[in-house]
């Protein structure tokens, strides 16, 4: 259960987080909300993202996975932009419709240096499951990580 885990910081403070210091993600990924263990986070797939046969691409989905993971990380211990990914495996389980997909990253585990965390992929118009993946990130030293304060 990640119920224990408390955010301590809020979607307006990561919005600002990621616009200074992720600018290359581009705004059609939106932080919709922030609770005890998780993040959601929105795609909201446009021309861009979509392969041939009109459906969302691949590394689309996996970078909604693993942002929406580094979103629920940060979230939880503050600003630390050189949290980075080590492992993110990922089933793609049914072929999502162009438009927006939902995804929900909750902390499996929290520690000094790692985390490791569920995200659940969904579309969010039918309810069905279109990705899961497992992603596990190195926490940097809080000392490496304080300059990155949200001001």
């Amino acid at each position: 259960m990640t119920d224990h885990y408390k955010p301590i910081m809020t979607v307006e403070d990561l919005r600002l987080f990621m616009r200074r210091e992720f600018p290359q993600l581009d705004d059609a990924f939106e932080i919709v909300a922030i609770a005890a263990g998780s993040a959601t986070l929105r795609l909201h797939a446009n021309e861009r993202h979509l392969r041939p046969g009109g459906t969302v691409s691949g590394p689309s989905l996996f970078t909604l996975a693993d942002v929406a993971a580094y979103a629920a990380i940060l979230a939880h211990i503050g600003p630390a932009a050189l949290a980075v990914t080590t492992n993110l495996n990922i089933n793609f389980l049914r072929k999502p419709s162009p438009g927006t997909v939902e995804a929900i990253a909750r902390l499996m585990k929290l520690g000094k240096r790692l985390a490791v965390l569920d995200v659940a992929l969904t579309d969010p118009e039918t309810g069905h499951l279109v990705a899961h993946a497992t992603t596990t990130y190195s926490i940097p030293p809080r000392e490496s990580s304080e300059k990155y304060a949200v001001s």
